[in-house]
């Protein structure tokens, strides 16, 4: 069996340092692995306008800004497969079918639905589209026949709701579809990077992100300007380590050789911790430590991004491009789940040849 990968993003905004720790870093390590035997990665517009349906065009402008933060972070179009959603219908009809193998009150126990109905205060409001995107997202992930989807904890309820679609119709239809695997983010601090704000999830809405994109300047104003611990007044006041977005953005970020370059006096993280802990350490030390790590893990990117932006009519071209190959292997699956349903009235020439048959009998 062919090992694939499918992952991807709503273009919402700008993607951030979330998501590069999150996933977006491991998608290039995997796609530069050589273990894959296809990558799929999705700009999922038609997911985000489950919410954004009264701002299409918010939308619209970002699918551009994500194609070029993945590009930038290294993602090659030669390797993998950068696609639309909404471009390849095969998924709207796939997702048809889904819903009707999935309960009202099991969507409603997602966790991962619970949290976003609550962050967007939707309540009672809830757009249907936006409640049931879990099954859409079976859709994209079966559609390719994904084996492997590398994303952050938040996504773990999604992916257990996929498997469980994949098994119930299986049961009633036959061996059709593949179970994916979940892979997470080696460093636990990855998992959910936390905004600078100390909030529990860097979000675009929450305002409280670094972007990919962002320039020096902006890098440094927002590292200086991070939630540390509120009772770390004093240098010789001892601090906390938990809960201090600063020290959780190391834990995520600081490799050895960082201490080697900008602060020589500690032999690694664990040092600076203690000192921390016990006092006679500044919050604005560290955080020029972490903006000194931020900003040479960022400088390529902003680079490799510049040059990207000369050709903006190239990228577009790249993208209808790989809408064109997610097109035929979504149809593969497609036409293999309508045979499995036994709704390929028009190409089951047993089921023609059988009602002819009865039909002439009759008479």
């Amino acid at each position: 069996m062919n090992k694939i990968i499918l992952t991807g993003d709503r273009p919402t905004g700008r993607l951030h340092l979330g998501h590069y720790v999150g996933s977006l870093k491991r998608r290039v390590e995997l796609q530069n692995s050589g273990e894959f035997d296809k990558i799929y990665i999705m700009i999922a517009d038609a997911q985000a306008l489950t919410d954004n349906a009264d701002n299409p065009e918010k939308v619209r402008q970002n699918i551009i800004e994500v194609a070029l933060d993945y590009m930038a972070c290294g993602i090659d179009p030669g390797r993998s497969t950068i696609f639309i959603q909404s471009q390849i219908a095969e998924l709207c009809e796939l997702t048809f079918y889904y819903l009707n193998l999935v309960t009202v009150s099991r969507l409603q126990r997602n966790p991962t639905v619970k949290n976003e109905i609550q962050m967007r205060n939707f309540e009672a409001s809830i757009p249907v589209g936006f409640f049931t995107y879990p099954i859409s997202q079976a859709s994209d992930i079966t559609a390719f026949k994904a084996t492997v989807v590398p994303v952050g904890e938040d996504q773990k309820p999604m992916l257990e709701q996929t498997n469980e679609i994949v098994r119930k119709f299986n049961s009633i239809y036959g061996q059709t579809l593949i179970e994916p695997q979940i892979l997470l983010p080696d460093n636990q601090a990855c998992l959910r990077l936390p905004g600078t704000d100390g909030k529990a999830k860097m979000s675009k809405s929450l305002g409280n992100c670094i972007y990919l994109s962002d320039s020096a300047d902006q890098v440094r104003k927002k590292v200086m300007g991070m939630y540390t611990d509120p009772g770390h007044i004093k240098v010789s006041d001892p601090g906390k380590i938990e809960g201090n977005t600063v020290f959780t953005y190391l834990d995520a970020f600081c490799k050895p050789e960082d201490f080697r370059k900008y602060l020589p006096e500690y032999a690694n993280l664990d040092e600076l911790k203690a000192h921390y802990q016990r006092g006679g350490l500044g919050d604005v030390k560290v955080k020029r430590f972490l903006e000194s790590i931020l900003q040479e893990e960022l400088e390529p990117i902003r680079m490799r991004r510049k040059e990207l932006e000369q050709d903006i009519e190239g990228i577009y071209r790249i993208l209808e491009q790989g809408c064109e190959v997610a097109r035929k292997a979504a149809a593969q699956t497609l036409g293999e789940v309508r045979a499995a349903m036994k709704i390929n009235y028009f190409s089951d020439r047993e089921l023609i040849a059988e009602q002819a048959r009865r039909y002439r009998t009759d008479k």
